[in-house]
């Protein structure tokens, strides 16, 4: 919440209710309740930002001023008595009345209601003893060539961002929520076709990271956890999540997958946007295409892993140096980076422990029979378990494909799942939640949750509790304090285990 905006707000609409309503204003009150508005929009603008959602609560400033104007013109004017009975003029002075009312009315839900209905993103104040720190890197990997790129010899390029315990008391500059916010809203709109209205507040979100802060010596090592997005995602989609994970003790590395997330911005201003490689409708789903796809991510996170290990070994900057705990390695993502953190826990021993958010299983390698063979939570939404039953008609023609080629896929999609409890595994299924219910898209506007059906936050809440019971337990070796007690069905979900 923004603090000053709010108030400001207020003040404004109040001052307007008691412009219509009162009979006497006082100069003196008029020049009070302009200079009092006006000092709130400036501490606003100052501190929070001016932003377009409140252009009605702007202009609200200057009505004590054209007030003034009226009441001062009014007054050096002569009084021309019109001949009209004290009737008349009563039932005129009436209906003015209900008129302005009524104006007043729609627009003070105008001026309230546009930075409801288009806040500025926020996430909750994250619990555990530790602050947050953040760094970001371009790393190369020099062993593959990017083939996505026009030119000949270029090589695989990645920003990872890293998350990590810091004192409570660290002082620093925030971090942004993403580093450019006009390059994300074109991204929006451009790639997932979004209005860019609903992102021209990114560059105001404030996060509880602090960048580049001291790393907390509370403990001599922090387990390692690699988050990866969901195709059209990046790396920071997930902050809801990270920051909490992070205060209680871990640190995440969070990948942003070129070509193939929303966009990547790097250190020297070149911009790499999402490529769907010619692929549209039904084509850019299909397992044939998607498999092959999230080989090139596996290679990604391995990469990745091997840079960790250097910083952990000798942190140029003596962050990590020695703090990283890489026994201790745990992977989460949301949809094909859930389906990457499965084909992790299969094919790098390094990975101890890994959690799919609503990722179909899509990659090089089936879960066996005997199950995954580490620990390994699940969580899908009610919505996507539904599978060819939510689409629409309309839907699958806009994909360019029919029903029944829609059921054959999801009956592949359903096979692939169906051994992910075993070996003593856990799947949760999740009430009332939508695909994006796992990232922080849904809480850029409450309109994308109304639109949706779900409540994101309280999902965001028992997705969190969840995922930081889960790595506790099997990364830190704490008791369960809620995952083994809450198997079979509860209010919110199910949850079976193998």
């Amino acid at each position: 919440m923004r603090i000053v905006e709010w108030i400001y707000l207020i003040f404004n609409v109040v001052m307007l209710v008691w412009l219509i309503g009162a009979r006497n204003k006082p100069l003196r009150m008029l020049w009070g309740g302009f200079a009092v508005s006006a000092a709130l929009l400036l501490v606003h603008g100052l501190v929070e930002g001016l932003r377009w959602p409140l252009i009605p609560g702007y202009l609200l400033t200057l009505v004590p001023l054209i007030v003034l104007v009226v009441k001062t013109r009014n007054q050096s004017s002569s009084k021309v008595t019109d001949g009209r009975s004290g009737t008349s003029s009563g039932k005129l002075r009436r209906i003015r009345m209900i008129a302005s009312s009524v104006l007043v009315l729609v627009y003070a839900a105008v001026a309230l209601g546009l930075p409801l209905l288009f806040p500025v993103l926020s996430f909750e104040k994250p619990t555990g003893p530790y602050g947050i720190g953040t760094v970001t890197y371009n790393w190369t990997d020099n062993s593959r060539e990017e083939v996505l790129t026009p030119e000949t010899g270029d090589k695989r390029e990645l920003v990872v961002q890293i998350w990590y315990p810091t004192s409570k008391d660290a002082k620093g500059t925030t971090a942004p929520y993403v580093s450019d916010p006009a390059v994300y809203e074109q991204a929006f709109h451009d790639v997932l076709e979004m209005p860019k209205l609903l992102f021209t507040n990114l560059g105001d979100v404030k996060t509880h990271a602090i960048q580049e802060a001291k790393l907390s010596d509370s403990e001599a090592k922090y387990p390692v956890l690699v988050f990866s997005h969901g195709l059209h995602g990046y790396e920071n989609q997930n902050t809801f999540q990270v920051e909490q994970l992070v205060g209680n003790g871990y640190i995440v590395v969070g990948i942003n997958h070129t070509y193939s997330s929303l966009a990547s911005v790097f250190s020297d201003g070149r911009v790499a946007y999402f490529e769907s490689q010619g692929k549209e409708g039904f084509e850019k789903l299909k397992f044939n295409n998607l498999d092959v796809l999230n080989e090139g991510w596996v290679k990604d996170v391995q990469f990745v892993l091997d840079e960790v290990e250097k910083l952990a070994a000798n942190d140029p900057d003596q962050r990590f140096t020695g703090h990283m705990d890489l026994d201790r390695i745990g992977m989460f993502g949301h949809s094909f980076g859930g389906a990457t953190a499965v084909q992790m826990l299969l094919t790098d021993s390094r990975v101890k422990a890994g959690m799919n958010m609503d990722g179909v299983l899509y990659g090089e390698k089936r879960i066996p029979a005997e199950g995954v063979g580490k620990p390994f939570l699940m969580i899908s939404a009610d919505d996507t378990l539904n599978g060819a039953t939510s689409m629409s008609d309309k839907e699958i023609a806009a994909m360019g494909t029919n029903r029944d080629v829609i059921k054959t896929y999801y009956e592949e999609v359903f096979a692939r799942y169906a051994p992910v409890t075993a070996g003593g595994n856990y799947w949760m299924k999740l009430n009332n939640t939508v695909h994006l219910s796992f990232s922080d898209l849904l809480l850029v506007s409450p309109l994308l949750e109304w639109a949706q059906g779900v409540d994101a936050r309280d999902t965001q809440e028992l997705v969190n509790d969840y995922t930081l019971d889960f790595f506790n337990h099997f990364l830190k070796g704490l008791p369960f304090e809620k995952l083994d007690h809450s198997v079979g069905e509860n209010p919110e979900f199910s949850l079976e285990q193998g």
